[in-house]
Order: C-alpha cells, then structure tokens, then sequence
C-alpha cells in the first residue's frame, strides 16, 4: 500500500520529464531541418555542383565563342588599362604648336588690277568653280589729285583654300607673312579669312632686306627656337635666312583652276610635319633647300638657322 501510494507521488513527475524531454527533441530536430534546407540552398564547391550550376545557367546565358571572348573587353577596362600603361608626359615629352607661316600672293590667292584682267581668264576661272571677289584698295602712300589712290583688284582663291585653313587651324597655328603693303593685303585676308583663324599678320614693313635679296622674311621675329616652325611660300628667297624651315609651293595663278596643292599636297605635308619634335629634319630632306641656295650664289654664312 505505501509502494503504491509513493508509486502515485512520482508518477506525474516522471511524464513531465519526458514530455520536457520530447520537447527538446522536436526543437533539435527543427533546427537540423533547417540546416539542411540552407546547406540544399547554397551548396559547397565541389564538381558535382559545379556541374549542375552550369547546366543550369546554359539555359539562362548563351556563352560567347571563346575566339571572341579573348577579344572583347568591357570600356571600363579598356580606359583603365590604357591610363595605367600610358606614360605619364614630361616636360620634353610635350611639344608645342606647329607655327605655319602663310605667304599670300601666289601661294593662297592669285591677284590681278581689275582693269587689266582679261575677260577670258576670268571667265575659264568662273566655269572651273573657282572662287572670285573684287577688292578696293586704298594706297596711303600713293595719292591722286590730293587724295589716297584707290585701285581696284580682283582677287581668286586658291581651290581648296578655306578647307584648308579650317583643317590646318585645328592642329598648327597660322601666321600671315606677306610682302605686300598693308593697304592692299589687309583687306583682302579680312575677306579669306572673316574666322580669325590667323592669330598673327605680318606685312612687308616686317620683312629685311639682304646682301642677296629684299624683302625676306625673317622667321627670328616670331621665335628664337624655330624647331616646330614652318613657312610656305611660292618665293624661295623669302626664307634664305632659314632654309631649313621652308617649304616651297609651286605659284598659283588663275590660269590653273584644276589646281589641288593645298589640300593634296601641302596639307597631308603639314599634317606630317606636326607630329615631329623638330620639323627641320624632314624638311632638309624632302627639299634639300640650303643646297639650292648655294647654287643660287647665296653661301652658308647668310643663313641664320
């Protein structure tokens, strides 16, 4: 009967430890499962899985050939690649604008007196496309009945001649060198050039005369290191104090309309020039000119290169 009785005591303690207990279970049970559902979501390298997320991305992405994954980079590598690569410019790696000195008669325009150009030449002219305009020049210097002498000039462009200086200003800086009075060659680079693509004009007062020659133009006035400076000029003997420097154009005149110098030969020349440090160099080269100049009778000790 007390076996009993104590029997009764414990019997609701011994179930509360066994549901605590089946309790616990369930709960360690619960978090395993989870485990396993998170390890089944996010699987470990390994070649099976590996395997089985390529399969799985083939239907997602078609892969580029391999010949042309090598070639394809993304921009953002590119430039940086490039700015990584690319040598950091120093003070000798950077070089100044190319200087193109421009004469004008005969090189960029051919100019007559209007009332001694024949009807004929202007008219073959016209039908050639090539471009005319007439100019009033007043001469301070001359005066007619107490009053400047007006004369009157018709003007023809060289074809090609405003591409040219829109195309040669983009990369040289341009310099008008002409041996004409300021009265006649400043109005008429005012109407060729209404841009402003020269940033300097040079009339006859700021050329030198010589032992060999008058009216040269000395390239010293516009700098003392003339390694990125250049002149064109139809006259040879405007340059005989640099002649390294120059580059002489054959003479334009309105009798040839089929022209092409500028944009054929000049530029594609000038373009070639500005990416050298020092333009001498080839310049000797293509034309040889201080040997030609001592054919003319001009001797070395002339030269002020």
């Amino acid at each position: 009967m007390a076996e009993l009785t104590q029997a009764e005591v414990y019997s609701p303690r011994s179930l509360q430890v066994w549901r605590a207990l089946l309790n616990w279970l369930t709960f360690f049970y619960q978090i395993f499962a989870q485990i396993i559902r998170a390890v089944g979501q996010y699987p470990l390298p390994s070649s099976s899985s590996s395997t089985t997320t390529t399969s799985t991305s083939t239907h997602r992405f078609k892969p580029l050939p391999v010949g042309d994954s090598t070639a394809i980079e993304s921009p953002a590598t590119v430039e940086i690649a490039a700015v990584l690569d690319s040598p950091v410019p120093t003070d000798e790696d950077r070089v100044k604008k190319l200087t193109v000195v421009l004469d004008l008669d005969e090189t960029l325009v051919s100019a007559y007196e209007t009332s001694s150009l024949p009807p004929s030449l202007r008219n073959r002219a016209t039908d050639a496309g090539v471009k005319w305009f007439e100019l009033e020049c007043v001469s301070s210097d001359k005066e007619r009945e107490g009053k400047p002498e007006v004369t009157y000039v018709t003007v023809f462009e060289r074809p090609g001649l405003q591409d040219f200086l829109n195309e040669l200003s983009e990369f040289a800086e341009l310099v008008l060198f002409t041996a004409g009075l300021e009265g006649y060659a400043r109005p008429l680079v005012d109407r060729i050039d209404a841009e402003n693509r020269f940033s300097l004009r040079l009339y006859r007062p700021s050329t030198i005369s010589t032992e060999y020659r008058e009216h040269v133009k000395d390239l010293s006035c516009l700098s003392t290191d003339l390694c990125r400076t250049v002149i064109v000029d139809n006259n040879p003997f405007s340059f005989l104090l640099q002649p390294v420097n120059g580059i002489p154009c054959i003479p334009f005149s309105a009798g040839q309309p089929h022209d092409t110098q500028l944009l054929d030969v000049l530029l594609p020349l000038l373009k070639h020039l500005s990416q050298q440090r020092d333009v001498r160099p080839v310049l000797y080269d293509r034309f040889r000119m201080p040997e030609w100049f001592q054919k003319q009778g001009i001797p070395p000790s002339s030269w002020s290169v």
